[in-house]
């Protein structure tokens, strides 16, 4: 694959430890579950997985610990076909996350302590300046360190790089104009659109009022996820809402907005309209809910290919 396809992704690698239940317990509660599962996680480390999976040239920049979670990191990276810019950190430890699954709905719930990507830097972004600049697409996310994905957004955009935001976590706090202008796709979901814009979210139409709002505080297009309803993209030019696309039973919602992250940052390496890049990330996201689990619920690229030509 040419350079100009390349994707570099700044996140975070995180061991998800998953508990599915009826329901989840009150606090000083103690319930049983009905199932447990280890495996890899971290939107950063998810979303290269995601578009590895589907072909994409894809790097990774992070931190890990010096641990058996790091071991797990590279050994999920490597099977994927995902680039390791990894630096281990041996005073630290690999980060790790809490997820409870609702059995009935799918639905979940996350408590993230990311260990060593905690300390990603600007100096991390420095180190891999050359990689950054060569890439056709920059993706970064918000459970790193602001200040790293600020100055990774700025690099990418002085060196023409096509940028991304995944604006996940919600941000604790109001992400700056100066940040948002350094976006040429947001990516929100519901929640996150509505900390960001104090808009409430919840048809098609209300997203594509609280896209215009993103695109006054500077964003280049608002690319909204709306779950079950797709996404919306929302441009100055073209505001179109994709549906969902539909690969079976939902079992597990975990992942489901990396998967359309990796996708979309695929489509936007090949040169893809950005509708089309869109469908790509959608239909990416409707395999991965019928399976469980995060990075393990990524689909390959003839399973995309094949539920793209049958929509």
């Amino acid at each position: 694959m040419s350079k100009n396809q390349s994707i570099t992704i700044l996140g975070v690698f995180v061991a998800d430890t998953t508990y599915r239940a009826d329901r989840s317990p009150r606090m000083g509660e103690t319930i049983l579950g009905n199932s447990f599962a280890l495996g890899p996680g971290g939107k950063g480390s998810n979303q290269a997985v995601a578009a590895a999976r589907i072909g994409g040239d894809v790097t990774i920049v992070t931190r890990l610990g010096d641990d058996a979670f790091a071991d797990m990191a590279e050994r999920t990276w490597q099977e994927a076909g995902v680039k390791s810019a990894a630096r281990r950190d041996p005073a630290n430890y690999t980060g790790a996350a809490y997820i409870f699954v609702e059995e009935s709905s799918g639905d979940n719930a996350i408590i993230i302590c990311p260990g060593a990507a905690g300390d990603i830097s600007v100096a991390d972004i420095e180190t891999n300046a050359g990689l950054l600049r060569a890439s056709k697409v920059f993706v970064t996310q918000l459970e790193q360190p602001l200040a790293a994905a600020e100055r990774g957004l700025l690099m990418a955009k002085e060196a023409g790089v096509t940028t991304i935001l995944n604006p996940a976590p919600a941000p604790k706090q109001p992400l700056n104009k100066s940040t948002l202008k350094l976006c040429d796709y947001i990516t929100p979901n519901e929640t996150e659109t509505q900390e960001i814009t104090g808009l409430p979210v919840v048809t098609v139409e209300e997203a594509r009022t609280a896209a215009n709002r993103l695109l006054e505080m500077g964003v280049g297009t608002a690319v909204i996820t709306l779950g079950g309803q797709g996404a919306l993209l929302h441009s100055r030019k073209v505001s179109v809402h994709v549906p969902a696309i539909s690969a079976g039973k939902v079992v597990e919602t975990t992942g489901a907005g990396d998967a359309f992250n990796g996708g979309l940052a695929v489509g936007l390496a090949r040169g893809l309209d950005p509708i089309d890049a869109v469908k790509l990330g959608c239909a990416t996201a409707g395999i991965s809910v019928t399976r469980p689990g995060a990075a393990a619920s990524m689909p390959g690229q003839f399973e995309v290919e094949a539920l793209l030509v049958s929509v």
